[in-house]
């Protein structure tokens, strides 16, 4: 990272992001990629009864949630776990640290940091819908597991 940063959290410019009815976010990114070598720091706003993404879990990033207001529920592998302001998160990778994030409120915001260890490439897998997702390098794709090719295919 080149600089130090500083900002109030509202100077920080919000994207839009909603391409399923049951997904949707705001996103402010604070340590945006490249600004720093191994971390990313972005804080979210999920609307009323929504999720920011399905349940997953991570092969090398590790993440951290501090929630800054609103209330949800956790998914985990050991069942669903209430959540609210003042809670902080940490998921390791591998499947003990999968997770998903949903807002029960019907009125307001869930709001909450999340600081993320990045690394050049990570693979990231979706229990519930049987897919990979492959980010980094220029790579940013999603995948069936249940599709398989031989190593010398198309060779």
């Amino acid at each position: 990272m080149s600089e130090i940063r500083h900002s109030r959290i509202e100077a920080i410019p919000a994207s839009h992001k909603c391409e399923h009815e049951d997904y949707e976010y705001y996103r402010r990114k604070f340590v945006p990629f490249g600004a720093a070598r191994n971390t990313l720091v972005s804080i979210y706003e999920i609307p009323p009864l929504k999720s920011a993404y399905p349940y997953h879990y991570h092969h090398k990033n590790e993440e951290t949630f501090y929630i800054i207001c609103g209330e949800g529920i956790l998914k985990t592998p050991g069942g669903d776990k209430k959540v609210s302001a003042g809670d902080l998160l940490f998921f390791p990778t591998g499947p003990e640290g999968a997770h998903k994030l949903t807002n029960t409120s019907e009125t307001e915001n869930l709001v909450y940091i999340d600081f993320d260890v990045v690394h050049d490439i990570d693979i990231a897998v979706y229990p519930d819908s049987d897919k990979l997702g492959v980010w980094g390098m220029g790579i940013n794709k999603l995948y069936p597991q249940s599709s398989e090719t031989g190593y010398y295919d198309g060779e």
